[in-house]
């Protein structure tokens, strides 16, 4: 789709693209944002979540503090970092700002891994009632971003959310169990859950 006007991009901007399916993304070279809706959806089952046994052991073994939306946007921060040399990320300050903005209104969260007093894995994504849109992940220790990914399936099923949007399938999610069904069936199942009152927290 073509991108909004950028004054235009905003919290509220957000709430209404992820009511109609849609997530934006940068353009790197041009600065411009782009909405998406992509057919095949991505998403992984709550109750289908797959956890090979070595990090099952690195989930029990405590190497991580897990915490909850303590440094929000220092997530995004680190999610925004290119992962190579060549990597460009589609996540720049506006992005950061108007996802600060939904955080400060309960709608976006963190899930983060700590080390002492230091930040070593998270995600992030939007919550709208029973919906939680993924975002983006970062690791800087091995299997910090996955024992983040543990902990909030654990969380939404808690809570009693229907829905984990990942949006694209790649290797590193499918290994726990994400799935593509057809945008028309994302639809049904977004409805549903954006239509079924759930709180992230007390």
């Amino acid at each position: 789709m073509s991108p909004p006007n950028e004054l235009e991009f905003n919290s509220q901007l957000l709430i209404n693209a992820y009511s109609q399916g849609l997530f934006p993304m940068a353009e790197p070279q041009t600065g411009e944002i782009y909405w998406y809706c992509p057919d095949p959806r991505a998403i992984l089952p709550l109750d289908q979540l797959r956890v090979p046994r070595s990090l099952r052991k690195r989930v029990k073994s405590n190497v991580f503090k897990i915490r909850y939306d303590t440094a929000f946007k220092e997530v995004m921060q680190a999610c925004a970092k290119p992962r190579t040399t060549d990597d460009q990320t589609w996540i720049d300050d506006r992005i950061i700002n108007a996802y600060c903005d939904l955080h400060h209104m309960g709608l976006a969260h963190s899930v983060e891994a700590w080390q002492g007093e230091q930040l070593v894995g998270g995600l992030y994504g939007v919550s709208l009632n029973a919906l939680f849109a993924g975002e983006s992940m970062f690791s800087r220790k091995t299997d910090a971003s996955k024992v983040c990914l543990v902990h909030l399936v654990e969380h939404l099923n808690q809570r009693g959310y229907q829905l984990l949007d990942t949006q694209f399938q790649n290797d590193h999610i499918a290994q726990f169990g994400v799935i593509e069904i057809p945008k028309d069936e994302y639809m049904k199942q977004l409805d549903q859950a954006i239509n079924t009152p759930v709180s992230w927290g007390d």
